[in-house]
């Protein structure tokens, strides 16, 4: 049974700065999750952007990668944004990744045909949930324009009801540029 964090404060507090470095260390060595945060943390831009690199390949590899055919893992895409935005805390560019993996989904789609309702439930949902972090000002959205222009239009050859979500979810926006 895991130790409750009450208890693992109690616990901490008794050691002594050497020992929190050692254990911090060991979790550092043993964790590549932990490596990361602690990267990002203490690095700070410098090591989000190389977590960022790293997850946009990710992305990338789900559905084009160098070689051979996408293996369409949503799930280990959308792993790569979670444990971004985990690890980093960055709102900002966990909603650019967000974004790409729709771009890339759309493309995806519009090159190979038709694919299943989880497939663009995914896809809606993660450009809904992007959509949220970025309307927040007429800049910020602005900022994205073309990317989801470019993302509506390339859905519009898609089935599945698929451009009619993500033009509902875009009109639905509350800080359009055009609104300004």
């Amino acid at each position: 049974m895991p130790i409750k964090l009450t208890e693992l404060k109690k616990e901490l507090k008794s050691y002594d700065q050497k020992e929190l470095i050692s254990l911090i260390s060991e979790l550092y060595k043993l964790n590549p999750e932990v490596k990361n945060y602690l990267s990002a943390k203490f690095q700070g831009e410098e090591a989000v952007e190389v977590l960022f690199e790293e997850a946009r390949k990710k992305i990338k590899n789900v559905f084009f990668p160098d070689r051979g055919f996408g293996k369409l893992s949503l799930t280990t895409a959308k792993k790569a944004i979670s444990d971004f935005k985990r690890q980093t805390g960055d709102e900002d560019k966990t909603a650019d990744l967000m974004i790409y993996y729709v771009e890339l989904g759309t493309e995806f789609t519009a090159m190979y045909g038709d694919i299943d309702g989880a497939f663009y439930s995914s896809m809606a949902s993660t450009f809904a949930q992007a959509v949220e972090i970025i309307d927040t000002s007429h800049e910020r959205v602005a900022s994205y324009e073309d990317r989801f222009q470019s993302i509506l239009e390339e859905a519009a050859q898609v089935g599945w009801g698929y451009p009619d979500v993500l033009n509902e979810i875009y009109s639905d926006m509350e800080f359009r540029p055009e609104d300004e």
